[in-house]
């Protein structure tokens, strides 16, 4: 901490090496007391200090540990004139909000349901009432519910029951008005200003009608979600859209949309811009285009559904893609069990590589931008806090890397990556192109020169890198009825 007036610097005292520490995040409490979120290397243990900025030393007064990760907020939400503060824990199997006094005392569960708690909204300390996501019955949506602040009752749904989709808020001080923003698969954002307790409207902010009127000829055809069972009871969450005046007597071709990662989730009920955009154009030009969200994604069913991937991340999501692809052919006659193709983007890009490699059988076609073939590569915040390290995961890391089954691809397969990527470096896709040159199996690659890993700068390469993939699976995956 440094004095503006002195410039005078003073260290704040933190247990444990910081070789093997992260000081994740940092947040004043008031003007002279700092809180701290520590999280140890393996990322299964974090610890909530309370530092005094005249002394620099710090206590503990929280720790949530866990035998696979930890949950942690961007920030901590307080209460009781800074005396309290509140956050998320996975320590009963579900995502709950806790209450924890700085003086140390035991948390105090706040949401009592058998749910999860997926983000804090805002704290309205005059009401006693927390505000916070969850959807306890629909895994694709999100809604606003709150909690008392003192733990007794069951939490209460805010946002109203005509009203199905993804709610986001982004609240004012003390939680009185917020921001609300919502969208279905099919229907664009539209926000406004709430009174956030009774969810009244008190200004809409955008006006979506001729957006609507326009986009009206191409979401003619609503999104079908469906559930699908794989395997053992586990089922699984997806999105189906299918080509003009289908013909259930004939077969069409299957692009296959996937990430499959602890980061991110793709079968939501929300706005999905111009991705989807682009999907519903591969849907009209003749393929049934699906996406499915295996265990191991951030989906509110519960830390178990989550953490089940840990130490083996890639292995059982390309096995339940390639499950859900078999159920959903043996379900629809028009799915085209022949004709599967599969695309995705960094983590969606390894799934691509694991579905291609690993199931060669169901997936004849696959396109995977960024993705990470070797995880021995990539960043250690991310890969270690699934994985744990490669030192003491070797098997796990072996498991996981597409790198590792690359002598199982018999498809086509293109490889595209920026060579400016400073998330997931070109050097893992370099190793693979090598690997694959070893076994004599031909692919196709393209390379972005200098673009990053959203490969969207410079004139026309957004345009350019979706054509791309439209142009793959247009010559080597024909669409069209059979």
């Amino acid at each position: 901490m440094l004095d503006v007036h002195t410039r005078a610097t003073r260290w704040v005292k933190t247990p444990g090496d910081p070789r093997d520490d992260y000081l994740a995040r940092l947040e004043w409490v008031d003007t002279t007391t700092l809180a701290i979120q520590q999280l140890n290397r393996l990322q299964n243990r974090l610890d909530v200090l309370i530092a005094d900025a005249h002394s620099g030393e710090s206590r503990r007064v929280y720790r949530d540990e866990s035998k696979t990760w930890v949950e942690l907020p961007d920030s901590l939400a307080w209460v009781d004139d800074g005396r309290a503060f509140l956050l998320p824990s996975e320590r009963d199997g579900w995502q709950h909000l806790y209450r924890v006094t700085r003086t140390g005392d035991v948390p105090k569960p706040l949401t009592d349901f058998a749910a999860d708690a997926t983000d804090i909204v805002g704290v309205d300390g005059s009401r006693g009432w927390v505000y916070f996501l969850a959807s306890p019955d629909n895994a694709t949506q999100r809604y606003l519910y709150h909690a008392r602040l003192d733990g007794t009752g069951a939490p209460d749904r805010v946002t109203p029951a005509n009203q199905p989709g993804t709610h986001t808020y982004d609240a004012a001080p003390n939680a009185g008005f917020a921001f609300h923003t919502y969208s279905r698969f099919d229907q664009p954002p539209v926000m406004e200003v709430v009174e956030l307790a009774t969810h009244r409207s008190l200004r809409t902010l955008t006006d979506t009608a001729a957006l609507k009127a326009q986009l009206a000829p191409v979401l003619k055809r609503p999104v079908e979600f469906f559930t699908v069972d794989v395997s053992e009871g586990v089922t699984l969450d997806g999105w189906m859209l299918k080509p003009p005046d289908l013909d259930p007597s004939r077969r069409y071709p299957v692009i296959v949309f996937v990430y499959g990662e602890p980061a991110s989730q793709t079968v939501v009920d929300r706005w999905g811009g111009g991705r989807m955009l682009f999907h519903r154009a591969l849907a009209d030009a003749g393929y049934v285009v699906v996406s499915v969200d295996n265990r191991g994604t951030p989906a509110p069913k519960g830390a178990a559904w989550r953490k089940v991937v840990y130490g083996t991340v890639g292995e059982l999501s390309s096995r339940e893609q390639n499950a859900a692809v078999l159920a959903l052919a043996a379900k629809y006659s028009f799915i085209d069990r022949d004709r599967v193709g599969i695309w995705g983007w960094s983590g969606g890009g390894s799934n691509t590589l694991n579905a291609m490699f690993r199931y060669p059988d169901t997936f004849q076609v696959g396109v995977s931008v960024a993705p990470v073939p070797d995880q021995r590569l990539y960043d250690t915040i991310y890969q270690e806090r699934y994985m744990g390290t490669p030192q003491g995961n070797p098997d796990g890391y072996k498991i996981g890397s597409p790198i590792n089954f690359a002598d199982g691809l018999k498809g086509k397969l293109l490889i595209v990556h920026g060579t400016g990527d400073d998330n997931v470096h070109a050097q893992g896709t370099e190793r693979l192109v090598n690997r694959l040159i070893e076994l004599g199996k031909p692919f196709d690659m393209m390379l972005y020169p200098n673009r990053t890993h959203a490969i969207a700068e410079g004139p026309g390469t957004t345009t350019h890198i979706y054509r791309l993939i439209a142009r793959y699976f247009l010559e080597h995956l024909p669409p069209g009825a059979r």
